[in-house]
């Protein structure tokens, strides 16, 4: 799968989890109930222990298309694509990590908040911009004022989205949003309750 292949499976899926929590066991077992609910694209952030072990795990499913998020240096990202990951995401500008990404095939995201910002993760090599954190940012208005200046641009929100949340940011003109503590809930991952958070896999893909 070549890196524009990659977006159009982003976007097709509208909604990425992104996966951050303090056990890899309640990570990969939210990851597990998603997925029976449909959700084949996913986000492990590096703040996850044992994330690197995690994105290989879930790489090996070849119905997945798994990336690494909060990915703090080129290093990182190398060993990231090396278990597997088919996209790198940091929440900043970093161009280091296209090195890797252009190595690898790998998509990159970077996140922006301004349009400086963005024109700013485009010259860094970025396929996305992350737009983070979006909510607090403005929300949908703020999206759609990025978008038309910068038409053309994959932009994905991220940061403080609920499920109930995603038509009006796709209406808004984000390609796809990633959706973290909303969908990954860390208190339902680690109390065993599956029906949360298969209610909100359902929502997003409603």
């Amino acid at each position: 799968m070549d890196r524009s292949e990659m977006l159009a499976r982003l976007r097709a899926a509208r909604v990425v989890p992104v996966v951050r929590m303090k056990s890899t066991v309640n990570a990969g077992r939210a990851v597990g109930w998603m997925r029976e609910e449909g959700l084949t694209v996913f986000e492990i952030t590096m703040t996850v222990p044992g994330a690197v072990d995690l994105i290989a795990t879930l790489a090996r499913d070849p119905a997945l298309l798994v990336g690494a998020g909060t990915v703090p240096d080129a290093q990182a990202a190398r060993a990231c694509l090396a278990a597997g990951a088919r996209f790198i995401v940091a929440p900043w500008v970093d161009a280091t990590l296209a090195g890797p990404c252009r190595e690898a095939g790998a998509a990159l995201m970077l996140g922006a908040l301004s349009p400086t910002e963005v024109r700013a993760a485009l010259a860094a090599g970025a396929d996305v911009v992350k737009i983070f954190p979006a909510s607090s940012a403005g929300g949908p208005a703020h999206i759609r004022a990025l978008a038309s200046v910068f038409p053309g641009v994959a932009l994905c929100p991220t940061g403080g989205i609920a499920p109930a949340d995603v038509g009006a940011y796709l209406a808004a003109g984000a390609a796809f949003v990633g959706i973290g503590g909303a969908l990954v809930d860390e208190k339902a991952a680690a109390a065993g309750d599956r029906a949360a958070i298969a209610a909100a896999a359902r929502a997003v893909l409603a």
